[in-house]
């Protein structure tokens, strides 16, 4: 049975990962995807509210994705906080929808997008380190209060180094796939 300070860090291991791959969601590659506008905000009577929260968000076609609120006098809204956010994208609107071209990436800014998804996948190793660390001297005080047994102690060092080396693992091909998706022309 697994001592419950090694499923608290495999949960928290996993819990980081599956950040990740939330963020690289948000990394934009040949295809539009809706996570894009995640982070985009409209003052909707008084509150921010998220795009998603206001409009169906769909992608037609590979290099276009619309929005399509449910309250039409959201449209000037959201079309201006899209204009305000940092996606580089200039909407139009027909009073029904607002359609978001997405011009095929340069390779400069393929570049660009990859250098992005490698510097959120070392956050998201160092996160994994922190919690090796954090773990550790948790088993550490267990064996200095004698609450496990010295061989105990090694082995579960073992344990969260080996947990700790299969999500870096993981992290690694993540990274790997998205690069490779980035750089799909």
């Amino acid at each position: 049975m697994k001592h419950p300070v090694l499923k608290d860090a495999e949960e928290r291991m996993k819990r980081a990962i599956s950040v990740l791959l939330h963020d690289f969601q948000t990394i934009r590659t040949g295809r539009p995807s809706p996570a894009l506008l995640e982070a985009i905000f409209v003052d909707y009577y008084g509150a921010r509210t998220p795009v998603a929260h206001l409009a169906t968000v769909s992608v037609p076609e590979p290099h276009l994705m619309v929005v399509q609120p449910w309250d039409r006098s959201m449209i000037g809204a959201i079309e201006k906080a899209i204009l305000a956010s940092d996606l580089g994208i200039t909407p139009s609107n027909d009073g029904m929808v607002i359609r978001l071209p997405f011009p095929p990436l340069s390779e400069e800014r393929r570049e660009e997008l990859v250098k992005v998804a490698r510097k959120m996948a070392e956050e998201a190793r160092v996160a994994v380190r922190n919690i090796r660390r954090d773990t550790n001297e948790q088993f550490k005080k267990l064996k200095d209060g004698h609450e496990i047994s010295e061989d105990d102690y090694h082995r579960y060092l073992e344990e969260v180094q080996r947990l700790t080396d299969a999500h870096i693992a993981e992290i690694d091909e993540a990274l790997k796939n998205k690069e490779a998706q980035i750089r799909e022309v």
